[in-house]
């Protein structure tokens, strides 16, 4: 019996010990579990010990492969690539030099290009539109960096750590600059060499890069990674930014941070990023040309706009920082670390030596204010000429839109069909200086019309209004000087949706004939009856005989008190259409000109077939082979409006600021 009783004993000391045991571990896991930060954000650290690797896409904007940017490039994706097999490399690019870089990996390569995120016209992406390509990766961990970021192995060891946390995040990390570095990679491109052709130790590598300057103010220089979870990045919404010529980093940073959905940090401390800064040669000089200058100014006036704050510290984020092996997360600010592990005095005292050199020695913040006032005042030498001479394809074919800022949404959609299409040889003629400035921050090809009328109105400007007879008479004039200036023409107005690019139709039909949409709404009958030629879409062709005609349009119109359209017709094909050949036809006797109506089934109207009031007005063109469809025959630009989005024949999203398609191209993509 009293053994028994010792056996009970022994066995309840021992269940009442495992009970504490249980007890004190899951109180040091809860513990150790918990991040607060300055703002007191608990960030939950869960499964540290797991093997599973993150599969990981860097985006990067690259610019041509040639002279030393090309080699910097080159050398900074191969030690990417070369980090693990987990890594996915997209380009963005339209330019042929990176496709066959690209190329060069092979078939089904894990390096692709991107050319359908948003550009200027001037080849410079946005921002915004990278981020968004970005945010739509089935990668578990989206990267967004500069294309000479040259990365050493501890990046993906750092990210396979943080892709452990059990919370969304979003890091920086800021890169060094240093003025050489003679070291290569082997054919792998897994290894560093030296100029003996030696494998280089890790440790060599980073004492030397421990002698390049830290560039936290480069927003450009500067990587910016998450996680692909559940929370959005923040809780605005991205400006235009160009890529490299604002604050986006800062914006995107202060914007998360306030937005407190996922727990930001600074990676600087654990990743090992550097770009090489030595001295342009000649072929990178003559790389940077008028169009980087332009793109500086653009650069200044969206820093001026969206970015406010005149001082920005990155010393404020919490640091993830590494020691004895161990990641930790530290406030410099609040003075305190998060350990995640059972430490000794000494290891303690090992850790607080570790944290103390992340500590700001002096002032280690940003001044917007000061970046803002180096550059140079905003000048934008974009004249007709320049435009003309950049914009045009190689027959000498240009498509002219011509928009004031009440139609700045339509514009834009329209816009984003053409880049859709692959159709770049257009420029904008602004008739405010509302839609100029919205146009410059798009990024388009717009020249200011300095003999365009300054009382546009807003809402009131459609057919008919006094506003839309002084706005049509602008368009004549502008398509005049350019015919004159030895283009051909395509002035298309922005409620005119292409399905296709009718340029290789138009232009098939040679000189001295002018094609012009017909606005007769009758299924049967002539198309080119009185007052019945639409002068919102038409080519021409440069040509004495056009130009001739076009000069008598343009004075019939300056006597008129009524649009251009009505001035059209009666000048081409004679009043009452005295000048009619057959169904389809004009011929202007004094400037010997003909003049063709374009069929109807392929160049629709607004009223033609009551297409706009079908169900599926988009497959129903299709089928019917339309080249395009015109947005007229109804009145208001609200109603204009609504019917093209409700149709589903529109291309831009309004509050994100970018064309449709790049939200869904993206989503069609899969790199794993």
């Amino acid at each position: 019996m009293v053994n028994f009783h010792l056996q009970t004993l022994k066995l309840g000391l021992i269940l009442v010990w495992l009970c504490g045991f249980i007890l004190i571990s899951i109180s040091f896991y809860a513990t150790t579990q918990i991040l607060p930060s300055s703002s007191s954000m608990k960030e939950h650290i869960n499964n540290l010990t797991s093997s599973t690797r993150p599969t990981v896409t860097i985006f990067t904007a690259v610019r041509p492969f040639s002279g030393s940017i090309g080699r910097k490039q080159t050398l900074a994706i191969r030690s990417w690539l070369g980090l693990s097999q987990d890594i996915r490399v997209v380009l963005f690019s339209k330019d042929p030099s990176v496709f066959s870089f690209a190329g060069s990996f092979g078939y089904g390569s894990r390096v692709s290009v991107e050319p359908t995120i948003d550009f200027t016209f001037l080849g410079t992406p946005f921002f915004h539109s990278m981020v968004a390509r970005a945010q739509a990766s089935n990668s578990d961990i989206s990267v967004l960096m500069d294309s000479e970021t040259i990365l050493l192995p501890d990046f993906f060891s750092t990210l396979s750590y943080v892709h452990k946390l059990d919370h969304d995040w979003l890091f920086i990390a800021s890169s060094r600059n240093v003025s050489d570095f003679p070291f290569h990679l082997d054919v792998d491109g897994k290894h560093w060499l030296g100029d003996n052709n030696k494998m280089v130790k890790m440790e060599k590598l980073q004492e030397f890069l421990s002698n390049g300057k830290w560039e936290h103010c480069d927003d450009k220089k500067t990587i910016i990674a998450w996680n692909n979870g559940e929370l959005p990045l923040h809780n605005g919404v991205l400006p235009p930014f160009l890529y490299g010529k604002g604050f986006h980093t800062l914006w995107m940073i202060n914007e998360a941070l306030s937005s407190n959905f996922r727990f930001v940090f600074d990676a600087s401390w654990t990743i090992s990023s550097f770009f090489i800064n030595n001295i342009y040669n000649n072929a990178t000089i003559e790389a940077r040309n008028w169009e980087n200058v332009g793109n500086s100014h653009l650069g200044a006036f969206y820093g001026s706009l969206f970015f406010h704050e005149d001082h920005y510290n990155y010393s404020n984020l919490i640091k993830l920082f590494k020691c004895d092996k161990h990641y930790h997360f530290g406030s410099t600010i609040d003075d305190i670390v998060y350990p995640l592990g059972v430490f000794r005095s000494s290891k303690h005292t090992k850790l607080s030596t570790c944290f103390d050199k992340l500590k700001p020695k002096g002032n280690t913040g940003c001044s917007t204010k000061n970046q803002l006032m180096s550059l140079e005042p905003i000048s934008l030498p974009f004249s007709l000429e320049l435009l003309l001479s950049t914009r045009a394809d190689q027959n000498k074919t240009i498509v002219l839109a011509v928009a004031g800022y009440s139609y700045k949404d339509m514009l834009m959609s329209w816009v984003c069909r053409l880049h859709l299409l692959n159709v770049s040889n257009f420029v904008v003629c602004a008739l405010d200086d509302e839609i100029y400035d919205f146009s410059i921050l798009q990024g388009l090809p717009v020249f200011r019309d300095k003999l365009a009328p300054n009382n546009i109105s807003y809402d009131d400007c459609h057919f008919g209004t006094n506003c839309f007879q002084r706005v049509t008479k602008v368009k004549s004039r502008v398509v005049l000087e350019i015919l004159k200036l030895g283009y051909n023409l395509l002035m298309s107005d922005v409620d005119v949706y292409w399905f296709k690019n009718p340029l290789p139709l138009l232009t098939t039909f040679g000189p001295a004939v002018f094609l012009a949409q017909s606005d007769e709404y009758k299924i049967t009958g002539p198309i080119n009856l009185p007052r019945r030629l639409n002068s919102g879409f038409y080519y021409a062709h440069s040509d004495n005989s056009t130009i001739a005609a076009l000069e008598k349009v343009v004075k019939h119109a300056s006597l008129s008190n009524l649009s251009e359209q009505p001035s059209f017709y009666d000048t081409l094909c004679g009043v009452n259409g005295s000048n009619r050949l057959g169904d389809d036809m004009c011929h202007e006797p004094e400037t010997n000109l003909t003049i063709r109506f374009l069929d109807r089934n392929l160049f629709p109207n607004g009223a033609y077939q009551d297409l706009w009031d079908l169900n599926n007005v988009s497959s129903t063109c299709m089928k019917k082979g339309c080249f395009v469809l015109h947005n007229n025959w109804i009145s208001g630009r609200q109603k204009k409006l609504e019917r093209q989005v409700s149709s589903g024949l529109w291309e831009y999203d309004i509050s994100m600021r970018m064309c449709l398609q790049t939200w869904q191209r993206s989503k069609s993509i899969s790199y794993f």
